[in-house]
């Protein structure tokens, strides 16, 4: 199992948890996304218990990532929280399932069972509502969703934009020329019909390229 938080007290903790357990073995700890897809391609482990606030690389798109690149690889996320959007792009990311950081210990245990048994795990704790709706937009959407239409490129430029980075900060990031981002931020904002950087912002952590 990997744990990926980038809060080192409670991955021991969660770690000393699991470790207690005689069906569970950790073997790694990232404190960022973009470590916990090197990890996840280098370590395989059965199940990842993931945050979804992270830096370099937020959850929701690491977990996109490795479920491209590792689709056995079982994911839990553990995070707080617990809007629509949140859970929403989390599941679509490729989540297996998804609890609270509030949730008892033995939620936790019980849903890393469920999903290495091959079935899916959401928090008691979120409401009927925010599952029928996942369930309803799933029916609802379109082959093509807007977010579709990004490049890769694009996508991680309207990422590092809601995460507070100036174009200069995302063309140094990026290693990319200042002109280039420019470029990315005027066609992403075309192709979206966003107009800010604070709509930007908002779109992005509504489909779950960034978290607040």
């Amino acid at each position: 199992m990997l744990i990926a938080d980038d809060h080192t007290i409670l991955r021991s903790g969660i770690r000393l948890l699991l470790d207690n357990e005689p069906n569970f073995q950790v073997i790694g700890e990232a404190d960022n996304g973009k470590d916990a897809i090197l990890l996840a391609g280098q370590l395989e482990p059965d199940l990842l218990l993931s945050d979804l606030s992270m830096p370099k690389t937020n959850g929701t798109e690491a977990i996109h990532r490795i479920k491209n690149r590792y689709p056995n690889i079982k994911v839990l996320v553990l995070t707080v929280h617990k809007t629509e959007e949140h859970v929403h792009a989390a599941l679509k990311a490729g989540a297996d399932g998804y609890l609270l950081k509030n949730d008892t210990s033995e939620e936790l245990i019980n849903g890393i069972n469920s999903i290495l048994s091959g079935k899916s795990y959401l928090s008691p704790s979120i409401c009927n509502e925010v599952v029928t709706g996942y369930l309803s937009d799933n029916i609802k959407e379109s082959p093509t969703s807007s977010i579709d239409l990004l490049t890769t490129r694009e996508l991680e430029v309207m990422k590092l934009i809601a995460e507070g980075y100036r174009n200069k900060d995302t063309a140094e990031y990026l290693s990319i020329s200042l002109k280039t981002v420019e470029k990315h931020r005027s066609n992403l904002m075309k192709k979206l019909d966003l107009h800010s950087a604070s709509s930007i912002t908002r779109y992005a952590i509504r489909n779950g390229v960034a978290v607040e």
